[in-house]
């Protein structure tokens, strides 16, 4: 078992993986101009490991040996803590982007963990062995992973077996001695294009007549057959410059469409073969903890619109207007809401099969609604307290040019002792948060990522004890 360098990570990626950037194959990912800026924030996962100020956080120690606190089982209360912590901080460090190579995969093996154990009690299979192998496997040797769970749907009112063309959902199209054979596409799938291993779950509950497409997996990513293509969404073809792109100059996340173009997989990474009965476990198992990994990567988006906000009405000098202060302290409540959610989320957590711990899903589910719902008002709240500057403001060139750049410095300050070019800073950061391509891809994030509006509506009804306040009413009225 070791902790693998950032080097040794990037490394790995150069092992001859199919991949399409803009209808064009990609002989190196860590060389291509977008996908290796999506390597180099990946790589925050590895320097976190090796930095002596976050190595407590980041790596665990006991009787398995030292390795990623993201592989770590969750026995407690401490451990989810713990883990929403270091999913934060990574975060952070990503100036709100998270980096997702080792937090959305560990969520999918600890929901197999569980519901693996279930199938083998029903069915005497040997599940649980694999799920437990294939953990150590990605644990031992430190490994990035992809989950590809979404599939292409076609038809969103059919389910897979009714669906006109029979690819629209991945599914079993041979079983052999050795494994199975499987076709079909996954979208929206995070990082596939550098991560070591992608983990294929459900995207829904099935049918018996669905049961070829009941398929739970795992497969190295440069495996014959296994192409992605990914997604342009946000890239320039130019170089960002820093000044004017603060975020997205130095961290990106790559989604593909991830294809199985008739993939071979071995028995030992099969965690799911017709079943039909279980797909839709396997499916809630994995949403229970990535949930909660999705409302801990939040906490440091809505940390940054509320200190931009603060940022940005010092240095336009209306931080005593009571309409200001009014959106500033709507802004708090919502972002410490939020975190008092993720919090008690872990404290309400409870032990399952295992011993693993599962956070709450009433007030996880409770948490991804009150981010989803009340995001768009926070981005307004911001917008309004910047000002127009964020789609009019000059170019970091027009900056450095000795003409006019000592003119913008000059008439773009802000409040006595605020400079032209430290408001307009403050301006692009705004900017890149709220109105670029990187704002609207947390926009959409907010309303589809980790599940839709609905689904959270439909999982808080599902765990909450309705009989409980049922029944204390009923004693009241007597």
């Amino acid at each position: 078992m070791s902790l693998r360098s950032p080097q040794q990570y990037v490394a790995a990626l150069q092992d001859g993986r199919s991949v399409y950037y803009r209808g064009e194959r990609v002989p190196d990912v860590t060389a291509h101009p977008v996908i290796g800026l999506a390597v180099r924030h990946a790589s925050i996962d590895y320097e976190m490991a090796e930095d002596p100020a976050h190595r407590a956080l980041a790596v665990v120690s006991d009787e398995a040996g030292e390795y990623s606190r993201y592989y770590k089982l969750p026995e407690s209360s401490d451990d989810l803590l713990a883990r929403s912590a270091l999913i934060e901080q990574a975060t952070a460090l990503g100036r709100t982007l998270v980096v997702l190579i080792k937090e959305i995969g560990t969520d999918a093996l600890f929901g197999l963990h569980l519901v693996a154990e279930q199938m083998d009690a029903a069915l005497e299979s040997s599940y649980l062995g694999r799920v437990q192998d294939y953990y150590r496997h990605c644990r031992d040797n430190d490994l990035a992973l992809a989950v590809a769970q979404t599939d292409v749907k076609g038809d969103r009112t059919k389910g897979p077996s009714d669906q006109p063309h029979p690819d629209y959902y991945v599914r079993i199209v041979d079983e052999r001695a050795d494994g199975i054979v499987v076709r079909g596409a996954k979208t929206h799938t995070s990082n596939t294009t550098h991560v070591d291993e992608v983990i294929v779950l459900p995207t829904r509950a099935m049918s018996e007549g669905d049961k070829d497409y009941a398929v739970a997996f795992a497969v190295p990513v440069n495996t014959p057959g296994l192409k992605l293509v990914a997604s342009p969404f946000g890239s320039h073809k130019e170089t960002k410059d820093p000044f004017e792109f603060p975020i997205t100059a130095r961290h990106k996340m790559i989604e593909t469409t991830t294809i199985f173009d008739d993939v071979f997989i071995p028995w030992e990474r099969v965690f799911l073969c017709r079943e039909h009965q279980f797909a839709g476990p396997i499916a809630l198992g994995f949403v229970e903890f990535h949930r909660f990994t999705a409302i801990s990567y939040k906490l440091p988006l809505v940390d940054a619109l509320v200190g931009a906000a603060q940022l940005m009405a010092d240095y336009n000098g209306i931080a005593r207007a009571a309409h200001v202060r009014d959106k500033l302290i709507q802004l708090i409540s919502y972002a410490e809401t939020l975190r008092a959610l993720v919090h008690h989320a872990a404290l309400k957590g409870k032990p399952r099969g295992q011993g693993i711990f599962v956070p709450d899903a009433l007030t996880v589910n409770m948490a991804k609604s009150h981010f989803a719902h009340h995001y768009h008002a926070a981005v307004q709240h911001l917008q309004d307290i910047a000002g127009g500057l964020l789609v009019t403001a000059p170019g970091a060139e027009d900056l450095d040019n000795p003409e006019i750049g000592p003119l913008l410095e000059h008439y773009y300050g802000g409040r006595a002792g605020v400079g032209g070019r430290e408001r307009l800073a403050a301006i692009n950061f705004v900017k890149e948060l709220t109105s670029s391509d990187y704002g609207g891809y947390q926009e959409v994030l907010a309303i589809h990522a980790e599940g839709s509006l609905e689904a959270e509506k439909l999982m808080i009804a599902r765990s909450y004890d309705g009989p409980r306040t049922l029944e204390l009413v009923r004693r009241m009225i007597g």
